[in-house]
């Protein structure tokens, strides 16, 4: 039992801390394999504009890279 306690606790601070280093690097999920940009395509949808929802994300996000402190 000792040795599962040990085991859990030790997988709470694990994940406790990669949960305060992605809050502090202010960072995006991306994945391993670059996803759709390894593939040279800049959007999933195949409109010539996006849609306001979208344009609003990228209008944050640009927002978001403009003031990062690091």
């Amino acid at each position: 039992m000792a040795v599962f306690l040990f085991t859990f606790g030790l997988f709470l601070v694990v994940v406790l801390a990669m949960a305060i280093g992605f809050v502090v690097q202010r960072k995006t999920l991306a994945g391993s394999c670059g996803g759709l940009g390894a593939l040279n395509i800049a959007k999933a949808c195949d409109c010539d504009t996006p849609c306001e929802k979208r344009q609003k994300r990228l209008d944050k996000e640009k927002f978001w890279q403009d003031n990062k402190i690091i």
